[in-house]
């Protein structure tokens, strides 16, 4: 069953499309090849990642992985080649379940599951085998973002892409305009329990619906800065934001669209009026 103070997400949202700035009209004058869309109300949420400050964890039989029990599917080779490098940094006082040795093999961290696709391997019985045990003097949690904190990194740099991204979602789809023109449209939202595929309605619980985690200082876009220019570039990311930024001023005199998770827990950026 869902934690029970998850909310139903399924409610009036306000999205944002803006053109590629790259755009130039003069040399494409039917409209841009690109347009990204924003869920707004996503990124003004008050959510805030709570691993280790609350996290029961997506299953109630592993409440301290978090996210990290099925470990990560690398999104392509040259994803699993870059954490590969950053592996390769990790220490014992890193890493609590590296083994002895200069080197590590690959087949130690990483395995094929049933469909042939590469992911973290996880521990016997447990979680992800680079995820560090809460009391493991190293540091609980993910060694991989642990290595990026003490090194001054960006955690995307270090972290396979999938982890980083969660909780955002990017996808994409070509969109015919009546004129027989078309683009792509890049589409930046929340990544909630559905986002998993069928098995998301089996977690336990998921973070995006919960009040618990929707009492972050910061709304989302401001939070999520790096991982949302990564996402979409520098110039896209701040034509969102100055969007962001108005609707957060305007929730203090209207009574706009709150994602349902803040309003239940009162975490509302800006105030409801």
């Amino acid at each position: 069953m869902p934690f029970p103070t998850e909310v139903p997400l399924d409610a009036a949202r306000t999205w944002l499309e803006v053109p590629d700035p790259a755009w130039d009209p003069a040399h494409t004058p039917e409209g841009p090849d690109r347009v990204f869309r924003a869920d707004l109300t996503w990124l003004t949420s008050s959510w805030t990642c709570i691993f280790g400050r609350g996290c029961p964890g997506i299953y109630a039989d592993h409440p301290d992985d978090g996210c990290c029990t099925m470990g990560a599917h690398f999104t392509d080779d040259d994803d699993e080649e870059r954490v590969a490098a950053f592996v390769a940094e990790l220490g014992p006082e890193d890493w609590q379940r590296r083994p002895d040795g200069e080197t590590v093999a690959r087949e130690v961290w990483v395995e094929t599951d049933d469909d042939g696709a590469r992911k973290t391997r996880r521990a016997r019985g447990g979680a992800c085998v680079l995820l560090n045990d809460p009391d493991f003097p190293g540091g609980g949690g993910c060694a991989l973002h642990g290595l990026a904190l003490r090194t001054g990194r960006e955690p995307l740099e270090t972290k396979p892409d999938v982890c980083w991204q969660l909780p955002l979602r990017r996808s994409y789809r070509d969109v015919e305009r009546p004129d027989g023109t078309s683009y792509q449209e890049v589409t930046i939202a929340e990544f909630d329990r559905r986002g998993w595929g069928p098995g998301g309605h089996d977690l336990d619980w998921y973070c995006t619906g919960a009040p618990e985690a929707h009492v972050g200082a910061s709304p989302v876009y401001v939070s999520a800065r790096a991982e949302l220019v990564e996402l979409v570039g520098e110039a896209a990311y701040e034509a969102i934001a100055a969007r962001c930024a108005e609707l957060v001023g305007a929730r203090r005199l209207l009574p706009l669209f709150v994602h349902p998770a803040s309003a239940a827990g009162d975490g509302v950026v800006g105030g409801r009026g």
